[in-house]
């Protein structure tokens, strides 16, 4: 069930199912909507979006209110979530299904809005996506190719390749936008050769991972999964992408994987291709199965849109070259 594209003078509603809009600076709020706006959008901000608790966050009972209104609101087009943070999850068991595939509208976000995107899919066959944040929007350089994409996959009908970015940042862009540190993006990374396609689930992988064993979890049989995971674990990351991967392959319907798809990791997690590598070839999956990463997703910038419970086809040859195409979204 896919919902309708958006168009320009659609109304998109801020909703904070994870961390407030609190979290936000007055400046950012501001060019975050402006930015908005000037893609032809309205703009408007559900009720509880800024209250916050000791977690940043807010109660379960605002969260889902919100969550209800904005679906329930026959104006508003989509959801845009403000920001990740740790807690979409404590949503779930309380959410109305019913009205949410009887009023089907886009919900975008990403990091810990993957428990809510997927968990949507998987109760209501409701197609979401993965990409930037209300928050990414206050980004003043380097958002083109964010933009882009958003167009692409929200706004457009119609199969896309996703090519990778010409270069990308690492940097806490939202405390200074005029010191910014780009680099130059390398590609695609070909970590196991074949061809795929499938439904698209995953996300943030430590949020994938909450699902595990839930009646939240997408089937995983025939699909191919985006993976990505931030930098909190430090140098440990590879060890704890290794695990949680494991952990993943030992689900329901895993083996029926069809590819694997991994998104830039962020410098401080120290993560290789040959680490990478390493980690795949441990793995009991099929030699057919393509694994590429360096995709453009994740807690780097910049990010690609993609649907969740959309469909991809995955090429990855010897040699490099690999191609990514988002078929139905």
């Amino acid at each position: 069930m896919k919902p309708p594209k958006l168009q320009k003078g659609d109304e998109i509603r801020i909703v904070a199912p994870a961390r407030s809009l609190a979290l936000l600076s007055d400046e950012n709020i501001k060019l975050a909507t402006q930015q908005l706006e000037a893609h032809g959008f309205k703009v408007s901000f559900s009720k509880h979006a800024a209250e916050r608790d000791r977690f940043m966050s807010s109660s379960i009972a605002s969260r889902v209110s919100d969550m209800h209104e904005a679906f329930g609101d026959a104006n508003v087009k989509a959801l845009l979530t403000v920001i990740g943070g740790f807690n979409s999850n404590q949503l779930l068991e309380h959410l109305d299904y019913d009205l949410i595939k009887n009023n089907p509208k886009i919900v975008c976000g990403y990091s810990d809005i993957t428990a809510l995107c997927n968990a949507l899919y998987a109760k209501t066959g409701l197609v979401t996506y993965s990409g930037p944040h209300f928050s990414s929007w206050a980004m003043q350089k380097g958002f083109e190719y964010d933009a882009e994409y958003f167009a692409k996959c929200l706004m457009q009908d119609g199969p896309f390749a996703i090519e990778p970015s010409k270069a990308w940042s690492d940097d806490q862009w939202y405390l200074d936008q005029e010191q910014r540190q780009f680099m130059e993006n390398t590609g695609y990374a070909v970590i196991c050769e074949g061809q795929a396609e499938g439904m698209i689930v995953g996300g943030n992988m430590c949020t994938f991972a909450a699902l595990y064993g839930t009646a939240y979890i997408p089937p995983l049989d025939g699909s191919i999964v985006f993976l990505e995971d931030d930098d909190l674990a430090g140098e440990t990351t590879a060890v704890e992408f290794d695990r949680r991967l494991q952990s993943l392959l030992q689900q329901k319907g895993a083996r029926g994987i069809a590819g694997i798809v991994i998104g830039r990791f962020q410098k401080k997690s120290c993560m290789t291709k040959e680490k990478l590598a390493y980690i795949i070839a441990t793995k009991k999956t099929p030699e057919t199965v393509p694994v590429i990463a360096n995709a453009d997703f994740g807690h780097t910038n910049p990010i690609a849109t993609f649907p969740i419970g959309g469909t991809a086809r995955l090429s990855a040859k010897a040699g490099g070259e690999a191609r990514l195409e988002i078929l139905e979204h």
